[in-house]
């Protein structure tokens, strides 16, 4: 029997149903403890027995595993009044109803981004979606979106024999067999993918060009529609084998700022003020000169095109925010907050004191790029790269003023070390300089 508004179960007073499913309904409730809104996930009376709960307890030690930013977590799951309920937070709306709306193409670069994450996380865990569309990603605040029901998905072993269960339209065809594998969650993301670039879902036979073909050679670079084509290649041994690799691949394009197609070029005149860029364009190349090894410049502001190194926070000739940054990187990954690089060993970004890394490696890499030391005592490694605010191991703040080579200056705020005569801007703390 459905549950009726204002209705309580335990200590959840009902609001409203949100959806139903084959198996389940879901509904908007309030947490009369905690105060806070919840989303309840209830099985059908009448479909109630062993083997339905069953599947739902393991839906629960499913996702208890998987702990990242973009799988919705369980608050509580357990038996009131007889019911067995999973209660989760509460988002705004999910991504199928966010897609009926306009939405930015950096929005849906992020939500692709995002959703990558999310099956990468739980591809490394050797779990299997089995059912990636855009009703199980929950928006949230700040356009946080989060994956969210595993109640067919599958622990990957050497043979996975299943019931080709999953939702028609985001079904890869090797699922449709009942034959699900790591390149099924991919096929399911690159439709999403080129449902939202495009505004068509590609249907059977998932011909190329898809319909809306020419607003993706409008809006996106070669190399992202390469991507996206591999991703729903009908053959699954022709796709990116899990979304760790598909993840890998975005990454690099991101880098290359491969992902939007560029805007065309407009000839102008030449400005009255060509003097002056000719004498920032000298005054930048002195710069990399004299510092372009030691700040490791490889990278330019999108404002004023001034050289900029990868550990900068804010750009120090025309103070632009650098919290999260697309510029090239040495380091085979990328952290997931700042989008700098990291190396395979690290646990912590030595920059944005991100969340905890899910190790790719335990190997202990050297680098001839260490260039400092971790002052705790107790701390793994005690090393660390030049100008990193946090330790990479133990996670905690640098305390010892960095000092810039070639330069004797240091920023009145920070004390970090400045590039005296350059700069007009701290790039570690972005305090205005004072002019020399």
């Amino acid at each position: 029997m459905a549950l009726r508004a204002r209705q309580r179960l335990g200590k959840y007073r009902i609001i409203r149903r949100l959806a139903q499913g084959g198996f389940a309904e879901v509904y908007h409730a309030h947490d009369t403890i905690e105060g806070v809104p919840v989303a309840l996930k209830v099985p059908h009376a009448h479909l109630v027995d062993r083997a339905l709960l069953d599947a739902f307890r393991a839906e629960v030690r499913l996702t208890v595993r998987l702990d990242h930013p973009n799988i919705l977590p369980i608050k509580n799951a357990q038996f009131i009044d007889d019911v067995f309920t999973i209660a989760c937070p509460l988002g705004e709306c999910t991504l199928g109803e966010r897609m009926r709306r306009r939405m930015a193409l950096r929005t849906r670069i992020g939500y692709v981004e995002q959703i990558l994450a999310a099956l990468a996380h739980a591809h490394w865990h050797r779990i299997i979606h089995c059912d990636v569309k855009p009703d199980n990603l929950i928006l949230f605040e700040d356009d946080r979106l989060r994956l969210t029901d595993f109640g067919i998905s599958r622990v990957a072993a050497r043979t996975i024999v299943a019931s080709g269960s999953g939702t028609l339209g985001y079904l890869a065809p090797e699922q449709a067999m009942g034959k699900p594998a790591f390149a099924s969650d991919v096929f399911a993301l690159g439709l999403i993918a080129v449902q939202m670039f495009s505004g068509h879902l590609p249907e059977w036979p998932y011909e190329w060009p898809p319909p809306g073909g020419e607003l993706l050679r409008r809006n996106l670079h070669g190399d992202f529609i390469g991507m996206l084509r591999r991703a729903i290649e009908v053959d699954h041994r022709k796709r990116y084998l899990s979304a760790i690799e598909m993840q890998a691949a975005f990454e690099s394009l991101m880098g290359r700022d491969r992902l939007l197609r560029p805007p065309p070029r407009k000839r102008t005149a030449q400005p009255v003020t060509s003097n002056h860029r000719g004498w920032k364009s000298l005054r930048f190349r002195q710069f990399r000169a004299e510092f372009g090894k030691v700040l490791e410049l490889s990278d330019t502001c999108r404002r004023c095109e001034g050289p900029v190194g990868e550990a900068m926070r804010v750009c120090p000739w025309c103070g632009r925010d650098r919290s999260r940054i697309r510029g090239a990187t040495r380091h085979p990954q990328r952290c997931p907050r700042c989008h700098r690089g990291r190396k395979a060993d690290w646990s912590y970004c030595p920059h944005c004191y991100g969340g905890k890394f899910r190790r790719i490696s335990t190997r202990r890499y050297k680098d001839r790029w260490y260039g400092g030391r971790c002052e705790y005592p107790d701390c793994s490694r005690q090393v660390l790269m030049p100008f990193s605010r946090y330790c990479p191991w133990c996670r905690r703040k640098v305390r010892r003023p960095w000092r810039l080579p070639g330069s004797r200056k240091r920023c009145p705020r920070c004390g970090w070390g400045v590039a005296a005569g350059f700069w007009s801007f701290c790039p570690w703390c972005s305090k205005e300089l004072p002019a020399r």
